[in-house]
């Protein structure tokens, strides 16, 4: 137990990624009093700009897609109650492969090792008791979500036992409801055609240590990825309506990698089980 406010620290890689894959919990979290810290890795530069517009092609404008995003990163936490907002400001790196990803500043380009600096400087500032970031696989490939789970692991692996929080976590999704969701999506009319076995993302339910239920708070969750309207991808989630929406999204999913709480798994329910 603590006898300090609680604290969640959750490391993304670029704007909307917050909303995403932890929307449901900085909500709760920051209506249960507890303070919600987001750090942010890169700048979002390489997202779509206005109309549609590729990076790379005439009419795209790094700084310009930067701006706009900061700032719709700004009303998404509004929405989502996130007390701290942290920029680490790497340029974006695009998705793999591209020319982008070791241009200079650019976040996968970047010493793991002096970024992870960087974050530890900030958990010793907020204390967090939870953190909370994507798999070693970036949950789908994305080489800035990569970094984010190297730099976290790196941070803590810095700091030791006596200064790294109580614990971490990575944010994943049962394939049982990617199944469906995806289903729902064909239904109404979406052109995602994969199947979630060869997408190499999620886990298998029995995998999952951590089903935190946030469907009290999926309407700020669907608001915040509304926020970033900027961006094509979120309509995907926007598309099936907030009672599907809730249906499906209402309930985010981790797992836990390190705990010094002993608390029992699998099946937690609270990622600050042990704390309170």
């Amino acid at each position: 137990m603590t006898d300090r406010s609680l604290t969640l620290m959750a490391v993304h890689a670029h704007p909307d990624d917050e909303a995403s894959s932890t929307g449901g919990v900085l909500a709760r979290y920051s209506a249960e009093g507890i303070r919600t810290v987001v750090v942010l890795c890169t700048d979002g530069s390489c997202g779509d700009g206005p109309g549609g517009v590729k990076p790379g092609d005439p009419g795209h404008d790094p700084r310009a897609v930067a701006a706009m995003r900061a700032a719709e990163l700004q009303e998404s936490c509004a929405i989502l109650g996130v007390r701290d907002l942290e920029r680490l400001d790497y340029a974006d790196s695009g998705m793999m492969g591209w020319d982008s990803n070791t241009a200079a500043g650019a976040f996968w380009a970047t010493p793991v090792e002096e970024a992870a600096a960087r974050l530890a400087d900030l958990i010793r500032h907020y204390r967090p008791d939870v953190v909370v970031t994507y798999d070693e696989n970036g949950f789908y490939g994305h080489p800035d979500h990569i970094q984010a789970n190297r730099i976290t692991v790196a941070a803590f692996d810095a700091l030791g036992p006596r200064e790294a929080p109580a614990k971490l976590y990575w944010s994943t999704m049962p394939l049982s409801t990617l199944r469906v969701f995806m289903t729902r999506l064909r239904e109404q009319g979406g052109d995602w055609e994969d199947d979630p076995d060869d997408l190499q993302i999620g886990l298998p339910d029995d995998q999952i240590t951590t089903w935190v239920d946030t469907r009290a708070f999926a309407e700020q969750k669907y608001r915040a990825l509304g926020a970033h309207a900027s961006q094509p991808d979120n309509a995907v989630f926007l598309k099936i309506g907030l009672e599907t929406f809730t249906e499906l999204l209402g309930v985010e999913t981790f797992l836990r990698v390190r705990d010094t709480t002993g608390r029992a798994l699998p099946h937690e329910t609270d990622l600050f089980a042990g704390l309170r």
